[in-house]
């Protein structure tokens, strides 16, 4: 058995471990209709010239720094991935680009379910999401946004070892575990990043999102599969740096999308470790700049601690262990055993037999079986809408699988038409009933369905015949067990989709009240991307801009940035930067900001 169960598994993992690679020509898979909830259409229109000075502020503070210090793909990424410094980029083009390397993107909006993020991740998909940072949190915003998600994300996927390990990472993660603690955990983040995202909020508000979501922590009592891959994620994809350890590059979307720490991670006060498996057990604050970093000598190395991961993982382990893993998680999870059918549902209750291993399991509520990810008519959600269990194992003394049972065996155990049958099984339970029909698959049987069905382990009844028909799936061990449903699309149709879905249009900065400013927004950049910039068109908006918003220190950066492209000799040169000083002191962050803009402007030729 254990030999066979090894051999299951083999094939299991064969379109993991033999990903094509992404430099190869590629069979897009469309994109599953449950996941297009998601997508959302970009409204380019809908980003002011403040949206658009903003991004171009952090790309280009960003640019000369990460000319030495990102990893070589960076830049040239940019480029490949059709992301410039100047504009945000419009999300049709990055797919248009990202296909040429095997990949695609899609446009999103805010958090989406980690589960989905992942699904669309194993597709070779990308969702960037088209909001866009507002100025006041131009260092560091709490919501995905499209700096992070394309200028951050993107680029490096133009490496082709790189991009391999999103993909099998994210074939990985679709399988992992997710908790019903994962997932409370995951809707206050999403509450607090969108109350804090929202100009309306008051201060109370925050704080009370923020005590939501430390309960939630306080109350997660264990790590779940997805909880230390969401770790690997953090380590790697987000804050991940990648060469030598005296000496590495960035490579991690998080520090490449983040003004303040991309600088200051490199500095030795920041601790570098080696990349290991060991990483997973670090866990981290999304608040705080790291105070350890993981260094991989290389790309591949990622590939080979997420092998490490996955080894560990119930996907591959199946058995005890990994029903253990699904039944304490306490969602929806999928049970698959070496026959081939698949349970899908929340596993509540497991019986084992002498050996210790899966005898009978108990599900609740909705539950769903499949077969190659695929939904058995009839054997969905809606036949089994209270729940469902099943004996599995082998049979007492032929020690035979009820798949391996002839017509005329079943005969001998007294399944007859009209008459009551009995198969006994090595753990104990007895099933006895009618057989009114049964399913088969590539010639074996799958599923037996009996009517008048009394299941007992000695005295206790675990199934009676008023319950309904009872629908005994076949097989002897379980071989794989992962999380969410074998077939998501039927199983989230029949409840109602995605845990913590929310399903919204691009959010956007404007306010009616602010057009006068983005006028002056717009006419620097007119003057810049023209060439027509005169001193005394600078100056009238300096004067303009001292009447509506006299702290506004972004535009005034602009102007003096082509102050010093056009060298003007002026009095209000100086008093700008006089005036950009008086701003700094009222905000050290803002200040930070003025300085890495100001020392951009000296550093161009």
């Amino acid at each position: 058995m254990e030999a066979e169960g090894q051999m299951n598994r083999q094939v299991l993992d064969q379109k993991i471990r033999n990903r094509p690679s992404s430099s190869t020509k590629t069979t897009f898979k469309p994109i599953p209709k449950y996941l297009e909830q998601f997508i959302v259409k970009q409204n380019y229109d809908e980003y002011t010239p403040v949206d658009h000075a903003t991004w171009r502020f952090i790309m280009r503070v960003s640019k000369d720094y990460f000319k030495t210090n990102a990893h070589k793909k960076y830049l040239k990424g940019l480029e490949e991935t059709g992301i410039s410094i100047d504009w945000i980029p419009r999300i049709e083009e990055m797919n248009e680009k990202l296909m040429r390397f095997g990949w695609r993107a899609v446009a999103v909006s805010g958090f989406i379910p980690p589960a989905a993020f992942m699904e669309f991740q194993s597709l070779g998909v990308l969702p960037i999401a088209c909001d866009m940072r507002k100025l006041e949190h131009l260092a560091y915003t709490p919501a995905p946004d499209i700096v992070h998600e394309a200028a951050g994300h993107a680029p490096i996927i133009a490496d082709p070892e790189y991009a391999q390990y999103l993909l099998n990472y994210g074939e990985v993660s679709r399988k992992a575990i997710f908790s019903d603690q994962d997932m409370k955990i995951y809707q206050c983040i999403r509450n607090l990043s969108e109350v804090k995202e929202d100009p309306n909020t008051s201060e109370s508000d925050i704080q009370k999102a923020q005590a939501e979501l430390d309960e939630a922590l306080a109350g997660a009592d264990y790590v779940s599969e997805a909880s230390y891959l969401a770790r690997m994620n953090w380590w790697t994809v987000e804050y991940g740096l990648v060469g030598p350890i005296d000496q590495p590059k960035i490579y991690g979307a998080g520090l490449l999308s983040s003004v303040g720490e991309s600088q200051s991670c490199l500095k030795e006060d920041v601790k570098k470790v080696p990349l290991s498996i060991d990483c997973l057990n670090t866990s981290y604050d999304i608040t705080r700049p790291q105070p350890q970093l993981f260094v991989a000598p290389d790309f591949n190395v990622l590939n080979d601690v997420l092998e490490e991961m996955a080894d560990q993982m119930a996907f591959r382990r199946g058995g005890l262990e990994g029903l253990a893993k699904a039944m304490r998680a306490q969602s929806v999870t999928t049970a698959e055993l070496n026959t081939g059918v698949q349970i899908s549902g929340k596993l509540i209750k497991m019986i084992s037999d002498e050996n210790n291993q899966p005898a009978y399991l108990v599900y609740e509520g909705p539950t769903q079986l499949s077969c190659q990810n695929q939904e058995i008519k009839n054997q969905g959600c809606e036949r089994h809408a209270q729940g469902y269990s099943t004996p599995i194992g082998y049979l007492k003394d032929s020690h035979q699988s009820v798949t391996d049972l002839t017509r005329e065996d079943l005969e001998n155990l007294g399944f007859k038409k009209g008459q009551l049958g009995k198969l006994e099984f090595e753990s104990g339970i007895v099933v006895e009933g009618e057989k009114i029909h049964e399913m088969e698959f590539d010639q074996k049987r799958l599923i037996l369905t009996l009517a008048h069905c009394t299941v007992s382990k000695g005295s206790q009844i675990l199934f009676q015949p008023e319950w309904g028909e009872f629908d005994l799936v076949c097989g002897t061990f379980i071989q794989s067990v992962f999380g969410g449903a074998a077939d998501r699309g039927a199983y989230l149709r029949a409840t109602g989709g995605f845990t913590g879905a929310q399903s919204r249009e691009q959010k956007s900065n404007y306010k009616k009240e602010e057009e006068p400013l983005y006028s002056l927004y717009a006419q620097v950049r007119s003057m810049r991307e023209k060439g027509d910039a005169t001193a005394e068109k600078a100056e009238s908006i300096l004067n303009q801009l001292d009447t509506i918003q006299s702290d506004d220190w972004l535009l005034r950066v602009e102007i003096l940035e082509l102050c010093h492209h056009y060298q003007w000799k002026t009095g209000w040169c100086d008093k700008t930067q006089e005036k950009l000083k008086t701003i700094s002191k009222k905000n050290e962050t803002i200040g930070f900001l003025i300085q890495k803009g100001l020392e951009a402007i000296e550093n161009e030729t």
